[in-house]
């Protein structure tokens, strides 16, 4: 993890570190500085930042400065829901404090621990051999079961969400988000809402605690083996249908392989690498789920592509206002096209 490390001068001095240091030697048990901070090039939502002490190492997680569209960046939902998961058999960082004055910083925030092990960006892994591989996305496929079999209620996250018509509600939040960052019309944006609105299928009454953000890159590997240690990011999980995150994490099959911005799998001889196909890793899941099947997947696939698209054309507006966290943000609107044409040819898998 330590590698996806580069300081930024400007969002590192901008944080007062004195008062910083004082305020978390107070509220964190065996927190003590002198404190070096450094920021995490990757993420394109919430500012994240590696805290070292002379007797250990934590990471800041805060919301950007700014205007926020209401509702993003629920870096409290990401503490809460981490906080609720700490015993249970999906992998989260060990979490200390919130500080939801935002006068501190600037912004909310809160403190966790830092998890030593590996992030990879590119969906192939070319670090690792092809029997790794195929441990690697079994253990996604593990986590994302697992994630989905958790008992809502004991873990007390029972009002963690609005449980029932999740993709209506879904659609129509991300099209209200979508149409507060709209920079230009997109043709193609247009006619997926469209789909998505009158293909929307009957609710069949799935209720499970969803990530949001499921995929490779959102996950702390073992520093030597095929397994997932740490699940980060949870700005975006709620109470929902479990299949959405199996489809946003299945998009990657549909994604051109190579790219920059985005890092897919289409076009790659994937036997070859050990990495199942989309209809295998479905497969897998209904076994562990104890499923047959899933109806619907073209619309699932779909909804997965326009809701990416949303998001990204979010990182777009608010790079155009100055306050994204990513220096490449800017570019990423370019994609929201190319998303919403490729949930498009998706959508005749459906007729």
């Amino acid at each position: 993890m330590s590698e996806t490390v580069k300081a930024s001068r400007s969002s590192v001095e901008a944080l007062p570190l004195e008062k910083l240091q004082r305020y978390l030697s107070a509220k964190v048990e065996g927190f003590s500085g002198p404190l070096k901070i450094s920021k995490f090039s990757g993420g394109q939502s919430n500012p994240t930042f590696k805290l070292e002490t002379p007797s250990n190492t934590y990471v800041l997680r805060r919301q950007p400065p700014g205007k926020l569209l209401k509702s993003a960046h629920a870096v409290d939902r990401e503490y809460r829901v981490m906080s609720a998961l700490a015993s249970t058999a999906v992998p989260v960082p060990k979490v200390f404090h919130l500080c939801e004055d935002r006068d501190l910083i600037g912004s909310m925030f809160y403190l966790m621990e830092y998890c030593e092990g590996r992030i990879f960006w590119n969906a192939a892994i070319p670090e690792v051999d092809s029997p790794v591989r195929s441990a690697m996305y079994d253990e996604m496929n593990r986590v994302l079961a697992a994630l989905h079999s958790l008992d809502i209620d004991s873990l007390g996250l029972s009002d963690y969400g609005r449980p029932g018509n999740y993709f209506q509600r879904q659609l129509e939040r991300w099209t209200g988000q979508y149409r507060a960052s709209e920079t230009q019309p997109i043709a193609a944006m247009e006619e997926l809402m469209e789909w998505l609105g009158t293909t929307l299928p009957e609710d069949d009454d799935r209720v499970a605690l969803v990530h949001g953000d499921y995929r490779l890159d959102n996950m702390i590997f073992h520093p030597e083996e095929p397994k997932i240690i740490a699940l980060l990011d949870w700005e975006l999980s709620t109470l929902g249908h479990p299949f959405a995150d199996l489809a946003y994490q299945c998009m990657q099959m549909r994604m051109p392989a190579g790219s920059d911005k985005m890092s897919g799998l289409l076009g790659l001889d994937l036997a070859s690498l050990g990495i199942p196909s989309e209809q295998a890793y479905v497969a897998k899941y209904c076994q562990r789920m104890g499923i047959e099947g899933i109806d619907h997947w073209p619309f699932y696939l779909a909804f997965s592509f326009f809701r990416l698209a949303a998001i990204v054309q979010g990182v777009a507006k608010r790079a155009q206002e100055g306050n994204a966290s990513n220096r490449n943000a800017a570019s990423l609107g370019a994609l929201v096209a190319p998303l919403a044409q490729t949930a498009m040819c998706i959508a005749t898998e459906a007729d």
